[in-house]
């Protein structure tokens, strides 16, 4: 097995046609002493930890970004196109961020569910190439709107309903540059100990899974007031 994300062709690449490959890395584990007694909007628990400084994602390649670019806190959310989850809360987390203009929002792929997770990310950093973040972002919303697996056939699928040239897409997914981003990306993803998806990072905390638009909020406006996802207390 390989820990490569490229494949060798357009073919295999986008048709679906090859295994997935094995992401396999020597991660720096995520401290887990810090946990914030965070709960989603069922009441739930959601596993948190601060981050590692080393591995903060600000200057990873490849992320889509939406809003202010000077926004007072940043969100990122790491995901898969083939995530029930991340299929739910993707208009939730548009609407927040929609209705915040102070807030930055940073889309990180995690692409681990299958090969097909693999080539839409691929199609996704072609788009953010080739159009730039505000078409890969319209790309991202679309691609959870799209009915059936994701893959690189329903990818292209949907950048040829956006009006974008398909074929150029398509060529830029098998290149070395978007293979080696895809990478980067589901490995800092694997080394922060980001074992679900959808999982988030604010204010240096990783929090696991979807809480739900309503605790989503709250954990903002807490980062913005106190730099920490919960103002009132630690575990």
């Amino acid at each position: 097995m390989t820990n490569d994300l490229r494949l060798p062709t357009r073919r295999a690449a986008l048709g679906g046609l090859a295994a997935l490959p094995f992401l396999a890395s020597s991660p720096l584990r995520a401290e887990d002493d810090s946990a914030f007694a965070l709960r989603g909007e069922s009441g739930e628990p959601m596993r948190n930890f601060r981050i590692p400084s080393e591995l903060d994602p600000a200057t990873l390649p490849g992320v889509v970004w939406a809003g202010r670019r000077d926004g007072d806190v940043v969100l990122y959310e790491f995901f898969d196109y083939n995530c029930v989850y991340c299929r739910k809360a993707a208009r939730e987390i548009a609407a927040i961020a929609a209705g915040d203009p102070s807030l930055r929002l940073g889309l990180v792929n995690d692409a681990i569910l299958s090969l097909g997770s693999v080539q839409a990310a691929k199609v996704q950093q072609s788009v953010l190439r080739l159009y730039g973040p505000a078409k890969a972002y319209d790309f991202h919303l679309k691609m959870y709107e799209a009915r059936g697996g994701a893959n690189g056939r329903t990818a292209l699928a949907v950048v040829r309903g956006m009006g974008l040239d398909a074929a150029r897409i398509e060529e830029s997914a098998d290149s070395e540059t978007v293979g080696d981003v895809v990478v980067r990306q589901t490995r800092l993803a694997e080394s922060l100990g980001l074992v679900m998806t959808p999982s988030f990072i604010i204010a240096g905390v990783a929090i696991l899974g979807w809480p739900g638009a309503k605790s989503l909020r709250a954990v903002v406006a807490n980062a913005r007031r106190c730099d920490q996802p919960v103002c009132d207390g630690k575990k």
